[in-house]
């Protein structure tokens, strides 16, 4: 698989070596050892890179004790210069490489052997803190800054983040402590962040134990996560599965999450720093998902969306022993909207609800909300859906006064515990109908009997083709 450059990349490699030769004063030590080596190609990640070297060919020991922070930073910074001759690919053989953050690059794949395992490093030094995300205007944890992601990226174009099913280890423990004792200065660190980008594969890895959230895709384009497990305790702080996050054309498949927190939530900034920055989610595709959450949600839609939320998709979902199925979180302060939001094939076993919407949800960043940006959420859609050993059929409250509208549900059944609520269906401030729903919906969900089904677009987001 490792091979010299033939005859015929004779005069490039020739050229580009002249480039690193005049750089070379600009690195360190570590890229005098560097093997431009072609032909890595990985057709199960779905990409080719005309270049490739191992993280040991810049110093990396994977030992699971040595640093190898410099030794990322350092292999990344010297297959950079490939980017515009084909890209390049840092290969993470076996072992337990530990580090802290680093930057990834243009054109560019991180690939984990699948007995390599990315280790994050428990010392805060080797963590810088970055700013708020300006759609948030603080961090979750803390007012001001955040801990930069173990891995990062940009401003980016056309990076993946693949593997052999190697594994990325968040090593989270410390930071949840931290978390529990009001200790943090700063947010924590999620696993993977990439931010300002287009062209983004996050694919068969496993992620575990991250300090809070796992995938973190946010102000980009065309992103294909596929293929991940994801693995926390279920009591573990925020440790969302995968959140996108004022993105457009994104899908989301092949995944099993067991989190401490939503197993997908999708984002869009929060209160008035949302609504200034302006960038919804839309276009999302889910399907083929399967999540354990007790706490949390199957899928979540907020709490933090107020540049908007539209045109998602999930379908093929599966939701083993957690709190709800779909969920919806807004609050008055979140401004902008939810809509056009679509359901089906949901398979369901020990639930506490199947359906949640939420109007009241109402942490803020700050006192300087506006109490009147009022959420429009409208025109969601759940059909075909089956769910055994529930607690409670659904609990749907709107804002006062501004309803929630065009609610839709047919063809579902669902089976209750063996000591479920009394009451089924706890509906208020919200408008739709239903269709050959078990047990029977509240009022406020007009029946139509079997003549509707709810609507699931049939043509195909851009990112399908991607």
């Amino acid at each position: 698989m490792w091979r010299t450059p033939g005859r015929k990349q004779a005069f490039g490699n020739i050229v580009l070596l002249g480039i690193l030769m005049v750089l070379i004063n600009t690195n360190d030590v570590a890229s005098r050892k560097v093997r431009v080596l072609d032909s890595f190609d990985d057709s199960a990640a779905g990409c080719s890179r005309k270049y490739s070297a191992s993280l040991a060919d810049f110093g990396g020991v994977g030992d699971g004790v040595t640093s190898n922070t410099k030794a990322f930073q350092a292999a990344i910074d010297n297959l950079s210069l490939y980017a515009s001759y084909g890209g390049s690919l840092l290969f993470v053989p076996p072992g337990k490489w530990l580090t802290g953050s680093f930057n990834l690059t243009s054109h560019f794949t991180l690939y984990l052997h699948k007995d390599a395992t990315i280790l994050a490093s428990q010392d805060e030094s080797e963590w810088a803190v970055i700013d708020p995300l300006p759609s948030y205007g603080r961090g979750r944890d803390a007012d001001g800054g955040r801990y930069i992601s173990l891995i990062f990226g940009t401003n980016l174009t056309d990076v993946v983040i693949t593997g052999d099913n190697g594994t990325v280890d968040g090593q989270g423990v410390t930071w949840w402590d931290k978390f529990h004792k009001g200790e943090l200065k700063y947010t924590r660190p999620y696993l993977i962040e990439i931010m300002y980008s287009q062209g983004v594969q996050i694919s068969n890895l496993t992620l575990m134990n991250s300090p809070s959230w796992n995938v973190h895709p946010v102000y980009s384009s065309n992103v294909v996560v596929q293929g991940i497990t994801i693995l926390a305790p279920v009591t573990s702080p925020n440790t969302d599965g995968i959140n996108p996050d004022s993105c457009t054309n994104t899908r989301i498949e092949d995944c099993y999450i067991v989190s401490g927190d939503d197993c997908i939530a999708v984002k869009s900034g929060w209160d008035e720093y949302g609504i200034k920055f302006g960038m919804p989610t839309k276009q999302l595709l889910i399907r083929r998902l399967t999540c354990i959450s007790p706490f949390s949600a199957v899928i979540a839609l907020g709490s933090e969306m107020s540049g908007g939320v539209e045109d998602v998709r999930a379908e093929y979902i599966t939701g083993i022993n957690s709190e709800s199925a779909v969920r919806i979180k807004t609050a008055m302060g979140r401004g902008n909207y939810v809509k056009d939001i679509y359901v089906r094939r949901m398979t369901m076993k020990t639930m506490k609800m199947v359906f949640w919407m939420a109007g009241n949800y109402g942490s803020h960043p700050d006192n300087d909300y506006d109490p009147n940006a009022i959420p429009v959420i409208q025109n969601i859609n759940f059909r075909d859906v089956v769910a055994e050993n529930v607690t409670m059929a659904a609990r749907l409250e709107g804002i006062p006064g501004h309803p929630f509208t065009g609610i839709c549900i047919s063809n579902a059944t669902i089976e209750l515990t063996k000591k479920p609520k009394k009451i089924q269906w706890n509906c208020t401030e919200i408008a739709g109908v239903s269709s050959d729903v078990t047990p029977k919906p509240c009022n406020l969900l007009k029946d139509l009997g079997s003549q509707n089904t709810c609507n699931f677009p049939e043509d195909d987001f851009p990112i399908v083709k991607f």
